[in-house]
Parts: C-alpha cells; sequence; structure tokens
C-alpha cells in the first residue's frame, strides 16, 4: 500500500459525501460488554494511489468496500467517552444506562458506544461489564485518539451525540441525560428548548405538595410516625439528599444536626426532610437513624425524580425550599458549611447581610501575618483581591473569599483561624 494513511484519505475528503457515520468509525469490530468482537460488518478496504490530501475520489484513486453496521446504521448514536477511575463516570453511567434501556424499550433509533479512558484491560473490562452497550476495543488506540482529538474531548464524562450522517447533534448530552433522562432524545436544540421551557413552567408552578406527591403519599416519616405533608406548609424545609456510607455525608450530616438542634431551639420554621440516595433499605433505616429530622420512605423512583428535578449531581446536597413552596436554593450544603445556623433562612437577601458583616469585619484583621501551621508569610485577601472558594488548612471546613492566603504555595485559612496567629502586623482592611 503506497501513497499514505488510507484512513486520513477518507478523513481529508476521500469517502466522498462528507463520510457519514463511517468517518467516524472506521473500526472493524467493536466489543460487547462480556468481552466478545462483535462484528458489525463495517469492513473496509482501501487501495489509495496518489495524494491522501486531495479531496476528489478520482483523483485520489481510494476504493472503498463497506457492509453497514447492521445495529448502528440509521440511529443517532453516543460516543461515551468514560473510564472507569473517575467517580464522576462511575455515577453517570447507570444514569445513562436507565435512560439507554428506556429508549430501547420505546424502540427510538439510539446506540451507545463507548469510547474508554482507562489506562489497562482489567479495568477497562470491569468497566465494560457495567454497561449495556459496545464499545471501541480496548486495544484500538489509533481510534480512541482520533476520536478524542475529532471531538476535543478534554473532560470525562463525555456524550457526544451524532446524528445517522455523523454529525454532531450535541457536543456533550452528559448534562442532558443527567437532567432529563431519556426524555433528552433525540437531544437536539430544540428539544432542549422545549424541556427548558417546561422546567420553568414547573418551577413557577412548585408548591411543596406538589414536589412531595411525586411518591403519591401525602406524607413523610418521622419518629415511627406519618407526618402530613400539608403539615410542613408555611415554613422553610431543607431537602437532605444523602446515603448511608458516604464519607462526605457522614461528616456533613453531624454538622447539619447540630444545626438543625440549634435552630430548633430558636423555634423557627424550619424543617428538614431526608430524601434517601440509599441503594438498600437496610443503608437507609441506618440514616434515618443518625438524623433528627423527617424522611421520605424508602422507594427509590420518587427520590431519583426529586434528585432529577434539582439536578443533583453529588451528595450531600441541601436544597432549600420557603414557605411559599418555591426553591430558595440548591446550594444549602455550602451555606450551612460558611454560616452555620446564621444562613438560615437561606434568602439572597440573608446572604447580603452575612457578606457585609464579613466584609466589615475584614477591617479589623491584620494584612498579614505567620501562622503556627505554614512557613511562608500570609496576607490577607477577598473575592476582589483573589480570594474564592477554598478549604481551611487549619480548621479543614470550607471557606469564601475573605482568608489568609499564601501567595507562594496556595495554603490558606480563614481569618478567624489566624487570630492565634504569631507575628500578626495590624492593618486597616
Amino acid at each position: 500500500m503506497v501513497g499514505g494513511d488510507p484512513e486520513d484519505a477518507v478523513a481529508e475528503g476521500g469517502g466522498g459525501g462528507g463520510g457519514g457515520l463511517r468517518s467516524v468509525l472506521t473500526m472493524g469490530s467493536l466489543v460487547d460488554p462480556s468481552g466478545n468482537e462483535v462484528l458489525f460488518l463495517m469492513l473496509m478496504f482501501y487501495i489509495c494511489f496518489g495524494s491522501p490530501s486531495s479531496s476528489s475520489l478520482v483523483s485520489s484513486l481510494c476504493f472503498l468496500y463497506t457492509v453497514r453496521f447492521p445495529e448502528i446504521e440509521g440511529k443517532i448514536i453516543g460516543l461515551y467517552f468514560a473510564a472507569n477511575w473517575y467517580p464522576k463516570c462511575e455515577a453517570f453511567t447507570p444514569v445513562l444506562a436507565a435512560a439507554y434501556q428506556q429508549l430501547k424499550e420505546r424502540g427510538a433509533g439510539f446506540e451507545v458506544v463507548l469510547v474508554s479512558c482507562d489506562e489497562d484491560r482489567p479495568s477497562f473490562e470491569r468497566f465494560h461489564r457495567t454497561m449495556p452497550w459496545p464499545a471501541v476495543p480496548f486495544g484500538d488506540l489509533r481510534c480512541k485518539k482520533r476520536l478524542s482529538e475529532r471531538f476535543q474531548v478534554e473532560g470525562i464524562p463525555r456524550l457526544v451525540v451524532l446524528d445517522p450522517d455523523g454529525e454532531v447533534v450535541h457536543p456533550d448530552a452528559a448534562d442532558l441525560v443527567h437532567r432529563y433522562g431519556d426524555r433528552a432524545f433525540p437531544f437536539t436544540a430544540a428539544r432542549v428548548a422545549e424541556l427548558e421551557a417546561d422546567d420553568q413552567r414547573k418551577y413557577a408552578a412548585q408548591t411543596l405538595e406538589k414536589l412531595f406527591s411525586i411518591h403519591g403519599r401525602g406524607y413523610v416519616n418521622g419518629g415511627g410516625e406519618q407526618v402530613p405533608v400539608s403539615s410542613l406548609v408555611g415554613k422553610t424545609v431543607g431537602l437532605y439528599f444523602s446515603a448511608h456510607r458516604c464519607a462526605p455525608c457522614i461528616k456533613f450530616t453531624a454538622k447539619l444536626a447540630a444545626i438543625y438542634g440549634t435552630l430548633k431551639g430558636k423555634a423557627v420554621d424550619f424543617e428538614i426532610v431526608y430524601i434517601p440516595m440509599d441503594k438498600e433499605e437496610d443503608g437507609y433505616q441506618r440514616s434515618c437513624s443518625d438524623m433528627p429530622w423527617l424522611a421520605l420512605p424508602y422507594d427509590g423512583a420518587p427520590s431519583r425524580e426529586l434528585a432529577r428535578y434539582f439536578d443533583v449531581r453529588e451528595i450531600p446536597t441541601l436544597v432549600v425550599v420557603g414557605p411559599d413552596g418555591k426553591t430558595v436554593t440548591r446550594d444549602g450544603r455550602n451555606l450551612v458549611n460558611l454560616y452555620f445556623d446564621m444562613a438560615f433562612p437561606f434568602t439572597d437577601a440573608q446572604i447580603r447581610l452575612l457578606q457585609e458583616a464579613e466584609d466589615e469585619a475584614a477591617k479589623g484583621y491584620p494584612q498579614s501575618l505567620r501562622h503556627l501551621g505554614h512557613r511562608h508569610e500570609l496576607s490577607i485577601v477577598s473575592n476582589k483581591s483573589g480570594g474564592g472558594p477554598y478549604i481551611c488548612c487549619e480548621c479543614e471546613e470550607q471557606g469564601l473569599g475573605w482568608a489568609y492566603q499564601c501567595i507562594a504555595c496556595g495554603y490558606e485559612i480563614h481569618l478567624r483561624c489566624g487570630r492565634n496567629a504569631e507575628g500578626g502586623s495590624a492593618g486597616t482592611g
């Protein structure tokens, strides 16, 4: 074979008519989740003479013999770039699998092909066995590289959706699958606009009763009794998405329980409802035993629906609903970490007051100091001068904006954690 790489000839114009799906998937076979080679009969033989860069099929004398993919041809394809070692891929795969199965049951023309980013074959095989769709063979490094470069894949998970002609319908539909599941199909801009308009109508008409009507019971569990959802109307309610044996959940649950107790002691109209993300009922029961608040009855479907409605991507998540039944914030976890019980009622107005108080208090702190936990001098920073979200290196709690920071190595502590520092020089803020 002479005249350069035959695949380059097709990619650069030798295939004619844009190349269609064959210009994207040029392997001779895929593998199924059991590891068996699935011959999709897309066999390509190229005999190329002349310049492969020529856009003319005749001038490049490139001959192509193709037998079509019987399972893929004519369908919308999702190229799923993912890896076994990345937790977000591990979390997203079952979400995609559920949507995939539902689309299959509906007879929708959709197929997924895994493009693995795993570093070794055993990891690839373990990961692929959790999926119902085929994959590019692990050893076909050339194909995987070309796909990654063609679609400029820089992060995972990534779901590139192609139409039957190989044209990009959506550059990354992972977010759509997270939010809408199989309803996102066929992933077009028009479909996305429909779904987002529907969301806005639902949010505008949202009430607490409507949110909990998903499970069709009209009550939540509390202290071994059934508590009517109607008793929560008019209160600020936190929807706590969590699970047993989740290390971040365990840590945050303890903090939230303390704050919950403090707010209850102040007799404020605040309640929390546990939205279980546990995979087993035993985990749900153990979670409930650690929590002093109410809980949605254990049934995976309502919890998943609420998680999808609020676009919950990770746990723990605390969504706060106001007395009018409308969403106040989906960022309750961060607000609790930053402001403790003072965050209540979690409104924008309350957070602005807290931030203004922080700005005023910061004027009384020295401009720089030395901290026992670090060898370099720390300088005071704010959102306007290089500050941002961080984890305090002293107390390991979350921080935002104001901090003492080492410009050289990124060491940061809360202003309050610098109170016992040595060698500080007074400043004016």
